[in-house]
């Protein structure tokens, strides 16, 4: 990618910005949150998120008249880099500013952007995923979630699982099938429900780290008004679709520095220790080194095209390399890794990597997945 002399002087500005801001009671919030910690600091992030959002921060790529900066993705790319640079905390509402937002500018009615854009740029309405069942997780057609229209509302009964931050969010884009008697990606629609009503449940999952950031979510009777379905009844697969397809965007290259630092972090780790004179660390390393660059590059090489395939690679490529991060992390660390660091389950940050990091080959997509995406798409292959 060529960044422009404008997109620098952008750059700059996200820089300086970040550093005048990060300071005050914000200061002590850098590197707070993020996969398996998304319980940290969670008031103050949500206060810095907002904050982002009052100065024209946040919705970078969406026009200008939904309330967005209409950035170029370039820009977008350039944003997400700097934020990680400056270990700024991770973010409250991307489920809403990253993947709703887009999809409802895409395919939701004047009525339906009215209402739920404004809330989501200024970070005052939470988003959770309704999509992965006990029966249903990467095999998204097999839905079992149903939805009845009755005269003003749709009645939601069934189950999710693995819903990301649903114990915190407001509202839910869900998948469920509404047309009685259909089968695999027929008959499901795109509903959007509101979380805080008697007929929702939210039970939280306890992880390896000991944190709790996915959930079940139970829909018993639950309730969302008829105009609240995206796209036509029926027509929820295509919408699904193209919600995934924008959760892999600019954000990865953001993703990718800290990445990065993580990276740099435990081979400093590893020139302090005996590991660090370990041909066969050192040669692991400089592998992780080289497969970081490889990633950059696919990422750099296919970003703004919206193919199945190219996706399915990079999440292959960034989660198996991340997991295997975590092991060498762990390598390194020798014996003392198995042990915690106080009572009664205090980790460090490359115990937490380790452990968190086993769900990143599943969530998303798992691998298996993937790789059937890239064998029947683009190799032609039979299923």
């Amino acid at each position: 990618m060529r960044f422009t002399p404008q997109d620098e002087e952008f750059r700059a500005d996200v820089r300086e910005w970040l550093q005048a801001n990060l300071t005050g009671p914000f200061a002590g919030l850098r590197g707070a949150g993020g996969p398996g910690r998304e319980h940290e600091r969670y008031a103050e992030r949500l206060a810095w998120h907002r904050h982002l959002a009052a100065a024209g921060w946040t919705c970078l790529g969406w026009p200008a008249e939904h309330g967005g900066r209409g950035a170029t993705l370039a820009q977008q790319v350039i944003f997400h880099e700097e934020y990680a640079r400056a270990d700024a905390p991770a973010r409250i509402s991307i489920v809403g500013e990253e993947l709703l937002g887009p999809t409802l500018i895409a395919f939701g009615t004047p009525e339906q952007q009215k209402r739920f854009l404004p809330p989501i740029n200024k970070v005052t309405e939470l988003w959770c995923q309704g999509y992965s069942e006990p029966g249903a997780g990467s095999d998204l057609a097999a839905v079992a979630t149903r939805a009845e229209r009755e005269e003003k509302h749709w009645t939601i009964t069934g189950q999710k699982v693995w819903t990301s931050l649903a114990h915190l969010a407001d509202w839910c884009f869900v998948l469920a099938r509404t047309e009685p008697g259909s089968h695999r990606s027929h008959g499901l629609s795109y509903l959007l429900v509101p979380m805080r009503q008697p007929g929702v449940t939210v039970r939280p999952i306890r992880q390896l780290t000991g944190t709790s950031e996915f959930n079940e979510v139970f829909f018993d009777g639950a309730r969302t008004d008829a105009a609240n379905v995206v796209g036509e009844p029926g027509d929820g697969w295509r919408i699904a679709k193209a919600t995934l397809a924008i959760e892999r965007g600019a954000a990865m290259l953001g993703q990718q520095v800290g990445f990065r630092r993580e990276l740099e972090n435990l081979i400093q780790m590893a020139r302090g220790t005996e590991a660090g004179t370990d041909p066969l660390l050192r040669d692991k390393l400089a592998r992780a080194w080289i497969g970081l660059e490889v990633i950059r590059a696919y990422a750099l090489d296919t970003l703004g095209e919206n193919s199945d395939t190219e996706a399915s690679v990079l999440k292959i490529l960034w989660s198996r390399w991340h997991q295997q991060l975590g092991e060498l992390a762990m390598e390194v660390q020798g014996a003392p890794s198995t042990v915690a660091r106080a009572e009664p389950y205090d980790l460090d940050e490359w115990q937490r990597l380790f452990l968190f990091s086993r769900a990143d080959t599943i969530y998303g997509g798992s691998d298996e997945i993937q790789r059937n995406i890239i064998a029947s798409r683009a190799l032609g292959l039979p299923r």
